[in-house]
């Protein structure tokens, strides 16, 4: 965990002690029994300032509260034709996990075209799979490796990513948003892999709006990426993208046993059997229609970088041919 302010932890954890029900309760299925774990994840998000870590997480709380997370994970997306559309159009999903136990959570960023639903089922679709990480997941690892596992680590697949990323700009805004806000402090680190040129150009713009934190869990591997990630994680647990060279986050890959995006990969059958197990347990009438979430207000930084992006894409728009030339070419790192 670094280097802890242990006076910081003891006054955040003496006003969360005074915080009052239903924040209380929701806090419960925020740490999941790791509370130090977890206010030192909100102290980290707000630079171990007390006073700020401690707004930031009763805000988190009571949005929680306000938008009915903890029922979350009882509620389906119905019907199962419409979630393999938003899985075949958000491409996620867990792979395995590291040689220490955290789970790899593998992205396609590039191919990932959001266009199948309404924004609040992937809105939906993505809180869920917050969840489900942090309420089952890590909790099982943490009991299977005797100690607790509070992190996971994510490859972000670049291939096929375009101008036409603009798009998706504002959607994926509101997720980053969510979890900055909500969730912070849960990636590891983040493992670029198949990354193309136009890539490479809006990193160097990006990379230096970010904080310092930040950057250091970014790390841009050459190609597939397959031998740098073999060495913190088994071969099973690549996602399929990084087996080889040129293989791509394809949206429907050769088995639904490699390909982890898929709603027949063990992981999204696991996850969707267990949100129709709550529905029924919590007596939750299944019903077609999106979960409703309020969207949080993105933070400066999120807006800073979400316009700086946007500009550099239309840089290549606005090239044109050039920028469809380009948009093939690799890039070894940074």
């Amino acid at each position: 965990m670094g280097e802890v302010s242990q006076d910081a932890l003891d006054k955040l954890k003496s006003l969360m002690d005074q915080v009052e029900e239903p924040l209380q309760r929701t806090f419960q299925n925020v740490h999941q029994g790791y509370v130090t774990e977890t206010l030192i994840r909100f102290l980290k998000a707000r630079e171990w300032n007390v006073s700020k870590a401690h707004r930031m997480l009763v805000d988190s709380l009571n949005w929680r509260v306000q938008n009915e997370i903890d029922n979350i994970l009882s509620k389906p997306i119905v019907p199962p034709d419409l979630y393999r559309s938003i899985r075949d159009s958000q491409l996620i999903g867990l792979s395995g996990y590291t040689k220490e136990g955290l789970p790899v959570y593998a992205i396609g960023v590039g191919l990932s075209t959001f266009d199948k639903a309404s924004v609040h089922y992937y809105v939906q679709s993505h809180i869920q799979i917050n969840e489900y990480r942090d309420r089952v997941v890590l909790p099982s690892s943490s009991k299977k490796h005797g100690q607790p596992i509070t992190t996971c680590v994510k490859v972000l697949d670049m291939t096929g990513l375009k101008f036409s990323a603009l798009n998706q700009i504002k959607l994926l805004t509101i997720i980053s948003s969510i979890d900055d806000l909500n969730y912070p402090e849960k990636t590891n680190t983040y493992y670029i892999v198949n990354a193309p040129y136009i890539f490479s150009a809006c990193w160097k713009v990006v990379k230096p709006l970010l904080q310092e934190r930040t950057r250091r869990k970014v790390q841009v591997l050459p190609g597939c990426g397959r031998d740098e990630l073999l060495q913190i994680m088994n071969e099973a647990s690549l996602p399929h993208f990084c087996r080889k060279e040129g293989s791509g986050s394809s949206r429907r890959s050769k088995g639904s046993s490699e390909n982890c995006y898929s709603l027949d990969h063990p992981f999204h059958q696991e996850l969707y059997n267990y949100i129709k197990e709550q529905s029924r347990i919590h007596s939750e009438p299944i019903k077609q229609g999106s979960f409703h979430v309020d969207f949080p207000e993105p933070p400066p930084e999120e807006v800073e970088i979400a316009k700086t992006i946007e500009s550099e894409l239309h840089k290549f728009e606005n090239c044109n041919g050039v920028s469809d030339s380009l948009d093939g070419l690799k890039i070894n790192g940074d």
